[in-house]
């Protein structure tokens, strides 16, 4: 595992020498970069979302190889970190978008729905949330809860890598005739520039309180990866593609599921 909490002094050397290195080449590719998403990304290596394992990557659905991989839903389950995020999250929308621009909070079915909820709930928004399809039985209903037409949505999600399962909830939204303009995730990869033109195309500008350049950075000045941990991260950041296909991945064969 290269994921841990203690390392060995070469370890922590080169952690150092990571986090210099982040002010360079990397720190280029960073979207955020925030006081809040630096400390988002501490927290969620604090509570175990994040997971590094170098020697047996991660390959997930659309066929890419990985060394890291995040589970944005664990925050559900530990309340403190969950409200130091959402007080995080909250101040982010407001700085970017601005809450007096939005009427109502959506959750993408289902990693989304709980951080919808907690958001409408400290902003005091109205909260629908829309599934990936109708379901097959009663009304039919692809959205769920009051949503009344040109309503200002701000869609909200777990995560995004490049962009594609925003658009099914976008779509779905429009065709209510709900006005769509801002989607904001938790995390964001911020390595796929294609996650941030799909939902142009769309007119929707992404939001993310952290990236994985954040959680880089937190891992080297916490000590939460080890050497080839933090080496290893860093190389699938700056070329993910080429990464993945050195180490048994494959080419994606379609849109990315988040």
């Amino acid at each position: 595992m290269a994921t841990k909490k203690k390392t060995t002094a070469a370890a922590k050397s080169a952690g150092k020498t990571v986090a210099k290195h982040l002010n360079g080449q990397a720190n280029q590719g960073r979207v955020t970069g925030t006081a809040e998403s630096r400390d988002t990304a501490r927290l969620l290596l604090e509570i175990e979302s994040i997971h590094c394992r170098p020697d047996n990557p991660y390959i997930f659905t659309s066929g890419r190889a990985s060394p890291v991989y995040i589970d944005c839903r664990k925050i559900i389950s530990f309340p403190e970190a969950r409200a130091k995020i959402m007080q995080h999250a909250l101040k982010t929308i407001d700085r970017e978008i601005g809450w007096n621009k939005i009427d109502v909070v959506a959750g993408g079915e289902t990693a989304g729905i709980p951080f919808a909820a907690f958001l409408a709930a400290l902003a005091k928004k109205p909260m629908i949330y829309v599934r990936k399809q109708p379901k097959g039985f009663g009304r039919m209903a692809q959205i769920e809860g009051d949503l009344k037409p040109n309503k200002r949505v701000l869609l909200v999600e777990d995560l995004a890598t490049d962009g594609g399962s925003k658009l099914v909830f976008i779509d779905a939204l429009k065709k209510a005739e709900a006005r769509v303009t801002d989607c904001f995730v938790i995390f964001h990869y911020g390595i796929f520039p294609q996650s941030v033109e799909t939902l142009a195309v769309a007119g929707v500008k992404l939001h993310a309180l952290a990236t994985w350049w954040d959680a880089l950075e937190a891992a080297a000045k916490g000590k939460y990866f080890d050497e080839k941990g933090l080496t290893e991260t860093r190389a699938f950041l700056e070329a993910p593609e080429q990464w993945s296909a050195n180490h048994g991945g494959r080419p994606p064969t379609r849109p990315g599921l988040r």
